[in-house]
């Protein structure tokens, strides 16, 4: 029997904190988390970090099967300012 491949989509969030390291996560999967020295690094290591939580959480990885593009849908990312006296 051949094996039925899919491409899973995900949205990966990537930030950079104040040390200047990249930081990712996949706010769908708990958990999936990663950092990074450079953007490649990270999005590297984020691609891992999916693969072993899908591995590991059967459940999560039957679901994102049956429903493989990605959520939520991608807004938009704002900087807001408050005044603060």
């Amino acid at each position: 029997m051949k094996k039925v491949v899919k491409d899973l989509q995900f949205k990966i969030l990537i930030e950079q904190d104040e040390d200047g390291w990249y930081v990712a996560s996949v706010p769908e999967l708990p958990g999936c988390y990663t950092q990074g020295k450079t953007v490649e690094q990270v999005r590297k290591r984020i691609r891992e970090a999916i693969q072993l939580i899908l591995e590991s959480e059967p459940q999560l990885k039957k679901e994102k099967l049956r429903h493989p593009k990605a959520t939520p849908q991608f807004f938009g990312v704002e900087d807001i300012s408050i005044r603060h006296a």
